[in-house]
């Protein structure tokens, strides 16, 4: 079946004919996601954009009709007191409806699902994502089945099963994938995500979702709008990396913005890809980065290899990745928390990635900006501090 908007490739121009990524790309070892058209934002206005995957339905180069919605979007902006003048601000996306970002996406892949005819829609997933589709597709109506590993935390599964969603459990992130894949080839099931070996990223209809990300930020955040700043995102296949990147060239494309902030891809140091990459000196050796990534508390962070579209977004954008010891990110954790703000471990990498971006920023260099990527109630499993009576010494004596 021929894709209803076509998709090609950013990296070598050739067409797509399904939601396995690139063939050619892959052929050599790079995973590289075939993409839409960008989508033309002239004749609209920052300061009317209502916020969402939805807020323009013009900009969505992907095949829906009416909507499938949840409220998803418009999440705030959390101002940290240590970021100067300029401002460090966390994008809180565990403010969306299953507390991740990935709901922008999966709202949008559901909706394409729905207008393409599919009965049953299917994704990969360490929990958020699977947890996002499993809400969308309940929401319209259809089957969803999430393949999906051991690994993936209580919290998580319970979500995943309450929403509705059939869990297939494989025993790791090749077999996961090689169990989608085999379903999708089969039935016939409408895929969310990336399920191709090397990763080429998601479905490229619902990543168009992500978009609406840096519409929301060059609408509230005074600096990005002339392209001064930094944007901070934690980063696995660079789903979200890559769809903020997409949204601002539009914006600049329309004029709606001066310039493009820089991109920073935070990532935990035992699975830096980014970060291997770009310390190489050429584009031919960065893309070809691989890597054995070990486990950590950021479990929705972890890949062997740099996804094209990441780099390419990072390369566009002045950027650069960072990686983050797990000490570091989970000492941010918890401080975080302590302040009120209890975020996934993988937002605390970037919360970390972008403390250093402000040490190193001259002065006047502009807002940075995190994007918290999901709920700390993803998963905790890790969480702890000190007891009633050492916070409170008081209760000591109340309690003895």
């Amino acid at each position: 079946m021929p894709l209803p908007i076509p998709l090609h490739c950013p990296r070598c121009g050739a067409a797509a004919q399904d939601f396995s990524g690139c063939a050619a790309c892959r052929e050599e070892g790079i995973g590289a996601n075939p993409v839409p058209p960008l989508a033309d934002l002239s004749g609209l206005s920052l300061e009317r954009y209502p916020g969402g995957p939805w807020g323009w339905p013009s900009a969505l180069s992907a095949p829906v009709g009416d909507p499938v919605t949840l409220g998803e979007g418009g999440t705030p902006l959390v101002s940290l007191p240590e970021g100067g003048p300029d401002g460090l601000w966390v994008k809180y996306e565990g403010a969306n409806p299953t507390g991740s970002h990935k709901d922008r996406a999966m709202a949008v892949g559901v909706a394409a699902a729905l207008a393409a005819g599919a009965d049953t829609v299917a994704a990969a997933s360490s929990g958020n994502a699977g947890a996002a589709v499993a809400a969308y597709a309940a929401r319209a109506g259809l089957r969803c089945v999430v393949f999906t590993t051991g690994e993936v935390p209580g919290p998580l599964r319970a979500q995943i099963d309450a929403l509705g969603a059939v869990r297939v459990v494989r025993d790791g992130t090749a077999a996961r994938n090689a169990a989608m894949r085999e379903a999708v080839e089969r039935f016939g099931w409408y895929p969310l995500t990336s399920y191709a070996t090397p990763a080429p990223g998601g479905n490229a209809y619902a990543n168009e979702g992500y978009k609406s990300v840096a519409y929301e930020l060059a609408r509230d955040v005074p600096g990005l709008r002339e392209g001064a700043g930094a944007v901070v995102v934690p980063t696995c296949r660079a789903d979200l990396l890559s769809g903020i990147a997409r949204g601002f060239r539009e914006l600049r494309a329309a004029g709606l913005v001066a310039g493009v902030p820089r991109l920073v891809a935070a990532e935990p140091a035992g699975a830096a890809p980014y970060t291997a990459a770009l310390a190489l000196a050429g584009r031919a050796e960065q893309e070809r980065v691989s890597l054995d990534p070990l486990p950590s508390p950021a479990f929705s962070l972890g890949e062997s290899r740099p996804v094209w579209q990441g780099l390419d977004a990072l390369w566009g954008a002045d950027g650069t990745a960072l990686a983050v010891p797990t000490e570091e990110f989970m000492a941010e954790h918890r401080a975080l928390a302590a302040r009120g703000l209890f975020l996934e471990p993988s937002s605390a990498v970037g919360v970390a990635a972008a403390r250093r971006v402000l040490r190193h920023a001259p002065a006047g260099g502009g807002p940075v900006v995190v994007i918290g990527t999901a709920t700390g109630l993803k998963d905790t499993a890790g969480v702890g501090g000190p007891t009633a009576e050492e916070r409170v010494p008081e209760l000591a004596e109340l309690l003895g």
